[in-house]
């Protein structure tokens, strides 16, 4: 009785560890399915080849490097990070800062956009208190004894 409850646990964590696994692998003939959700001939080949190298009792990890050998890297859905794919991985955080440093820039030429605020003062627009600032700091000469500093300071 232990004996058939053993076998049966034992089934059941090979079958939760096969699906996981297919799950995390491409079909190579659909592209779009894992191999778990594809009823093509190859994922039905790759299901039980999984299942079968996981009863000869290799880990997960050596059967996603045996299936990435043979089928290439594009089978698995997370393919790992080097050179090849640093562009992939990378270029969400490159588009996301040259977003923000165009809006960056944007934001500081509207803030200081000289030639705004002397039209405006040419047409009797009042300047509002940040605008007065700049235009005093614009118009007024820097000091002789710049530091680093009081360049900060300026700046900011």
């Amino acid at each position: 009785m232990e004996n058939k409850d053993d076998e049966m646990k034992k089934s059941q964590v090979v079958e939760a560890r096969a699906r996981n696994i297919s799950h995390n692998v491409r079909c190579t003939e659909c592209g779009s399915q894992s191999i778990e959700d594809s009823q093509a001939d190859i994922a039905i080949l790759l299901r039980k080849l999984i299942r079968d190298e996981i009863q000869s009792g290799k880990s997960d990890k050596e059967i996603y490097k045996k299936l990435e050998e043979e089928y290439g890297e594009t089978v698995l859905y997370a393919p790992k990070f080097d050179l090849q794919t640093a562009a992939l991985w990378l270029s969400p955080l490159l588009v996301a800062g040259a977003a923000a440093g165009v809006w960056g820039y944007k934001k500081h030429r509207q803030k200081t956009n000289v030639h705004i605020m002397a039209l405006n003062l040419v047409r009797g627009v009042p300047l509002t208190p940040k605008e007065k600032e700049t235009m005093l700091d614009l118009l007024i000469p820097p000091p002789q004894g710049l530091t680093p500093s009081s360049l900060w300071s300026r700046w900011r």
